[in-house]
């Protein structure tokens, strides 16, 4: 399952440098997430009002070629399956023009219940989700 955002560069997200700081790919792949959500039913309003929280436990990046103000770019989502009781994503940065690759990532997502509790197994929402869409 993949998802693809396009975004432009923000003259907000460069620093001294000229180049995008990389503090700024952290909202990239945070848009790429709510467009994933958007496209499968899977966003944070869908988890949190199944009575869930999904926080972060992991985010990296991989810095390939730099951005600059003005630069668009397309962000690419690919969920990766697991059994456990997490949602795992990978991403990609790409150039629009010659489709290059700028920037890599993923991202692990555990559960929490509204106690701020780590849930160990997955929801059955989100088992039923997975089973929806193919994925068992």
């Amino acid at each position: 399952m993949v998802a693809r955002k396009e975004i432009e560069v923000r003259f907000s997200e460069v620093d001294s440098m000229g180049i995008v700081w990389h503090g700024a790919y952290a909202k990239y792949f945070e848009d790429a997430r709510e467009e994933f959500g958007k496209q499968y039913n899977l966003g944070y309003q869908r988890i949190f009002s199944e009575g869930f929280y999904a926080p972060l436990v992991k985010l990296d990046f991989n810095y390939k070629k730099p951005l600059v103000h003005g630069d668009k770019v397309i962000v690419e989502i690919t969920y990766i399956p697991t059994d456990a009781a997490k949602i795992c994503f990978e991403y990609q940065l790409l150039s629009p023009k010659d489709n290059s690759l700028i920037a890599t990532g993923s991202s692990i997502q555990v559960f929490l219940d509204k106690k701020y509790v780590l849930v160990w197994n997955s929801p059955t929402f989100y088992l039923n989700w997975k089973k929806d869409n193919g994925i068992v």
